[in-house]
């Protein structure tokens, strides 16, 4: 896993990302458990962003010297929102339940009035067939950048295989921004917040669900962290 890494990881955001076909995901220490039983999927992506200073910390440890990247406010989405206005980009966001896309869209757009956006989808599917027409309406759109929000690892699989289906432009996975958005508007995050790196505090406070997530398989990440840190750094030292 942290040789994947340190082939795929994005060291820090560039504008360079915008202007040619790829695809692009983010980590952070539940979705490393979660890509850990996957890792080959990773390898589909034109590069990995971190997301979250406590991957970013033991990334640094062993010598993968990243800053934190998230599809959310306070980094990449206003970027590729305003990139997509002045370029005249057209967007398709997917994710979130039903109705709640269509929520999260209006609020972006009342931010960004100028903003092209191609289509929208809720992220369930009720059948493999659903899945499969879905791919195509948004082939058959062709939209410049495409936006998903349905969770690790379902937003990964699902834009790899977009791409494999021929499917030609930028494509983002995005995590909870959707529904956050829709929930408590484009600004999900106090400045004072942001500015500490709590997000991960805030997010347990307006998401009791995530409580679990932050003690219990946060700190699964850590031993985990370790002994494949400890796995490469012996491979290492044998080669």
């Amino acid at each position: 896993m942290i040789d994947i890494l340190k082939r795929n990881v994005a060291k820090r955001t560039s504008c360079s990302i915008f202007e040619k076909e790829g695809i692009y995901t983010f980590l952070n220490p539940y979705s490393y458990l979660v890509a850990r039983k996957n890792s080959d999927c990773l390898c589909r992506f034109d590069a990995v962003f971190v997301d979250g200073i406590m991957l970013c910390l033991f990334l640094r440890l062993v010598g993968i010297r990243v800053e934190r990247v998230s599809f959310d406010m306070t980094s990449l989405a206003p970027l590729v929102f305003r990139h997509a206005m002045e370029t005249k980009k057209d967007i398709f966001f997917i994710g979130g339940e039903p109705g709640v896309v269509e929520v999260a869209v209006e609020k972006i757009k009342d931010k960004y009035p100028g903003l092209s956006v191609s289509g929208v989808r809720h992220g369930y599917f009720s059948s493999n067939n659903d899945r499969v027409m879905t791919i195509d309406t948004i082939k058959a759109l062709n939209p410049a950048i495409v936006v998903v929000g349905m969770g690790a690892p379902l937003q990964e699989n699902f834009l790899s295989e977009l791409k494999k289906n021929d499917w030609s432009g930028v494509g983002f996975t995005c995590g909870g921004f959707i529904h956050q958005t829709a929930a408590s508007g484009i600004s999900y995050y106090p400045r004072v917040i942001d500015k500490l790196n709590m997000r991960w505090l805030y997010r347990m406070f307006d998401e009791p669900k995530l409580v679990r997530r932050y003690f219990v398989d946060y700190t699964k990440f850590v031993f985990v962290f370790c002994y494949d840190a400890l796995k490469y750094f012996f491979k290492s030292y044998d080669s």
